[in-house]
């Protein structure tokens, strides 16, 4: 396992992130243990969650996903894991249990460190916007728990290039902790979320980039072809991936194949092995239901594709890799 810095700071991640969102939805509490201590042994340190998983599976009221991890990591070092969360969804009733104001995030950040088990929060993440509160109110509060020490870094996801740009112009203004991170959804099946201009914005402030789904929710595993659509809790009969069967995306999956098989890859490592080689890239989350699951995910790291396969894929895609213009010229 390869470690990279995230963004400009000097905190080192595993290149490859593990997302905890399945836990107690798609996958069971054991299962998610013995995910966990497999991703570790690995060489996984960074584990992504958020305060609301799964706060929308039958019996669960979120915070779940947190629990999980909070008891794994009694039996592990924690200086050693760097543990990332997200707040800005509905925790609990009334018109105050969720969003990004001071009000919120204080009592959020409570319930997740008690959840958590842990006096701080590696990198503490705005889920999404929250256009009711001003973002100078988000980033003082934020910027009041880097200084209390009870958050270390402090990151957004799905924010736009704008807001982000915003959003950065606040801290430096106002002397402020900053975004270093960005969570997008970012996959080679969406790419004009964020090439040109969040790539562009990222490699330009040394921002990290911890991209979401990036296997487009399992249809860039190489499981979907033509004729067929797997079973599974998030993909049999569910009009989601019905977007994704276009014959652009199937000459795509074939070409992953072809490629793939030059190098005993499958068509999920070379998806992941893509986003590996994008600089502005830190690290992919990955999700597993299951360490067979996660093994096959685990077989991409190191693996970066050269210039000829990057390109023909750019060429399967129709999008340009525009950013580089402005950065290797």
């Amino acid at each position: 396992m390869e470690y990279r810095r995230l963004g400009r700071t000097g905190l080192k991640v595993s290149e490859l992130c593990l997302g905890t969102m399945t836990f107690r939805w798609t996958s069971t509490e054991d299962q998610a243990y013995q995910v966990l201590d497999h991703a570790w042994d690995a060489g996984i340190n960074f584990i992504d969650t958020a305060d609301v998983y799964s706060r929308w599976a039958p019996g669960n009221s979120g915070g779940v996903a947190e629990r999980i991890i909070g008891n794994w990591l009694r039996t592990r070092p924690r200086d050693e894991v760097v543990l990332a969360t997200k707040v800005r969804g509905r925790m609990w009733d009334g018109p105050l249990g969720e969003g990004l104001s001071r009000q919120h995030i204080m009592a959020a950040v409570e319930h997740s460190l008690r959840r958590l088990q842990v006096d701080y929060i590696d990198l503490y993440q705005t889920h999404w916007p929250d256009w009711e509160t001003p973002l100078d109110e988000t980033l003082r509060v934020l910027d009041d728990l880097v200084t209390s020490g009870k958050v270390r870094y402090i990151g957004a996801s799905n924010y736009p290039a704008w807001l982000l740009t915003k959003a950065l112009w606040i801290s430096d203004k106002l002397y402020l902790a900053r975004y270093d991170s960005i969570q997008p959804h970012y996959n080679l099946l969406n790419r004009a979320e964020v090439e040109p201009n969040l790539a562009g914005l990222c490699l330009d402030q040394g921002i990290g980039m911890i991209p979401y789904s990036p296997l487009a929710g399992g249809f860039l595993t190489g499981k979907y072809t033509r004729d067929y659509t797997p079973p599974s809790a998030r993909g049999a009969g569910n009009d989601r991936m019905a977007r994704y069967r276009t014959e652009q995306n199937f000459a795509l999956i074939d070409a992953l194949a072809e490629m793939g098989q030059e190098r005993d890859k499958t068509v999920l490592q070379m998806t992941l092995g893509w986003m590996l080689s994008q600089p502005f890239v830190t690290a992919p989350i990955i999700g597993a239901n299951s360490v067979t699951q996660l093994d096959e995910s685990l077989g991409a790291a190191g693996l970066r594709l050269s210039e000829d396969e990057m390109q023909r894929i750019d060429d399967l895609t129709g999008v340009k890799r525009s950013w580089r213009e402005w950065f290797l010229n």
